[in-house]
C-alpha cells in the first residue's frame, strides 16, 4: 500500500490556502470520482479533496476488506487510515478548517481518520455510515484517541435512513453508542433514501457546515 493516497481536487493549489478543507471518503466498491459531484450542493468557497481508497474491490476500491456479513478487522481499518491521517495532518497546515465528509464504509474511515488525529479535525460528516467498534482490549484501541474526544467530543453530523438495507443494525447501535460519550451529533434520519443520499440531506449537510465555519 503506497503511503500517499491518490487524491483529486475542486480547485488549483494556489487557490486553496486559507480556505475550509472538506476530504471526501467514498464508499466500498466505489472511487474518488463519485462524491464530487456533491460538492455544488456543499459548502461555497471550499477546497475539496476527494480519497481513492487504496484496493480494488468489485468495480472500484475498498477502504480495508469486508467479509459476507460486513464484518472486518481492526487492523485493515488502522492500515487504511494511518496514510490517511498523515496526509490530512499535512494538508491541515494550509486551511482555516478541516472537514471530513464520508458515505458508507467511507464514513468509518472519516470517523477514524477523527478519533487518530482529532486535534486537527474540526468536524466529520457521516452519510449512511458506521464508526468502527474498538473494545479496550483490542492491540490498536491506542490508534484510536477517544478518550482525548471524551473530553473535548467530535462534532459531527450523523444522516441517514432508518430503513438502510445496507448497515447492519448493530453496527448503528454500536455508532450511536460510540456518539454518546465521544461527539457532540446533530442526528437526522431521511425516510425513504435507502443506502443513499438526498438533496434534503445535503442542504442539511452545508447548513451544518456553514454553522462549524462561524
Amino acid at each position: 500500500m503506497s503511503d500517499t493516497p491518490f487524491v483529486i481536487w475542486n480547485n488549483e493549489p494556489t487557490e486553496r490556502a486559507d480556505t475550509p478543507l472538506v476530504v471526501l471518503f467514498h464508499g466500498y466498491g466505489s472511487h474518488e470520482e463519485d462524491l464530487m459531484a456533491l460538492i455544488p450542493a456543499l459548502l461555497p468557497g471550499a477546497t475539496y479533496a476527494s480519497v481513492r481508497a487504496p484496493q480494488r474491490a468489485q468495480m472500484g476500491f475498498q477502504w480495508f476488506p469486508l467479509s459476507a456479513d460486513a464484518s472486518f478487522s481492526t487492523e485493515a481499518v488502522v492500515e487504511a487510515v494511518r496514510p490517511v491521517s498523515a496526509w490530512v495532518q499535512e494538508q491541515a497546515e494550509h486551511h482555516s478548517k478541516v472537514f471530513l465528509l464520508g458515505f458508507s464504509q467511507g464514513m468509518a474511515v472519516a470517523t477514524s481518520v477523527a478519533r487518530h488525529i482529532p486535534e486537527t479535525v474540526d468536524a466529520v460528516v457521516g452519510l449512511s455510515g458506521f464508526v468502527v467498534p474498538i473494545a479496550d482490549d483490542d492491540a490498536h484501541a491506542e490508534f484510536f484517541k477517544d478518550a482525548h474526544l471524551g473530553e473535548h467530543p467530535l462534532q459531527m453530523f450523523w444522516g441517514r435512513d432508518p430503513e438502510d438495507p445496507v448497515i447492519p443494525q448493530a453496527m448503528v447501535d454500536v455508532t450511536a453508542d460510540w456518539c454518546v460519550d465521544h461527539a457532540e451529533v446533530t442526528k437526522v434520519q431521511y425516510r425513504g433514501i435507502g443506502h443513499g443520499v438526498s438533496p434534503q440531506e445535503l442542504g442539511h449537510v452545508k447548513e451544518y457546515l456553514q454553522h462549524v465555519v462561524r
